[in-house]
C-alpha cells in the first residue's frame, strides 16, 4: 500500500433528532488527530437509498437505480469504516442494513469498526452488524464502543462520553487502521488475479 487509509465515519440514522450525527462527530474528531489514516464523515441522511427493490443481487453492480451508483461510489471509494449505530428495538436501524445491503463488492476486504449508543450501549445492534459484515466479507474488529444514553449523554441528546470512551475509541481506531492497510494488499491481489 502506498499511502495512508481512507476511512469513512458512518453516521447509521436518518430519524429526525437522532443523536448519530453528534455520536459520529465525537468519533471524526478524535479520530483526525491521528496521522495514519485520513477521515470523512459518511452521513445516511445524504443518501435517500430506497428500499431494496432491484431484481439482482448486489453481487452483479448491475444497478438501476441513479442513487445506488452514487452511494456505490462513495463506499467504494474508501480502504475501511467506522459504523456509529443506535439501538432501535435490540437491533441496528433498518435504514443502515438497507445501506449495508445495497453493496457488495463494494465493502468486501476491507475493516470495519462500530461505535453504538443506546440504553444498553447498542451492544445488540453491533452483534447483528457484526453477523451482516462477515456476510459481506468486511473484517470487523474486535474492540468496539458502546455509550449508554443514561450515562454518556447530557438529558439524553448531548454526547459527554465517559473518559474510558477515550481508550476504547482510540482502540477500535488502531484496529480499523491496521487492517485497513492490511486488507489493502488482499485487494491488491484480487484486481491483479482478476486482470
Amino acid at each position: 500500500m502506498t499511502s495512508i487509509p481512507r476511512l469513512a465515519v458512518l453516521v447509521g440514522s436518518t430519524r429526525t433528532g437522532r443523536n448519530s450525527e453528534g455520536v459520529a462527530r465525537w468519533v471524526l474528531d478524535r479520530a483526525t488527530q491521528r496521522a495514519d489514516a485520513t477521515f470523512e464523515l459518511v452521513d445516511l441522511a445524504d443518501h435517500p437509498l430506497p428500499h431494496l427493490d432491484e431484481a439482482l443481487p448486489p453481487r452483479l453492480q448491475q444497478y438501476e437505480n441513479p442513487l445506488v451508483w452514487e452511494w456505490s461510489r462513495v463506499i467504494d471509494g474508501f480502504d475501511g469504516y467506522v459504523v456509529v449505530t443506535p439501538e432501535y428495538n435490540h437491533a441496528p436501524p433498518a435504514v443502515l442494513k438497507n445501506a449495508l445491503d445495497w453493496l457488495y463488492h463494494e465493502w468486501a476486504d476491507k475493516a470495519v469498526g462500530f461505535v453504538g449508543y443506546g440504553a444498553q450501549g447498542g451492544t445488540r445492534a453491533v452483534e447483528q452488524l457484526r453477523l451482516v459484515a462477515g456476510e459481506l466479507q468486511l473484517a470487523d474488529v474486535r474492540t468496539q464502543v458502546g455509550l449508554s444514553l443514561y450515562d454518556d449523554f447530557e438529558e439524553f441528546r448531548t454526547v459527554a462520553p465517559r473518559e474510558r470512551h477515550l481508550r476504547d475509541l482510540d482502540a477500535t481506531l488502531d484496529e480499523v487502521v491496521a487492517w485497513s492497510g492490511a486488507l489493502a494488499t488482499v485487494r491488491a491481489r484480487k484486481a491483479v488475479a482478476a486482470a
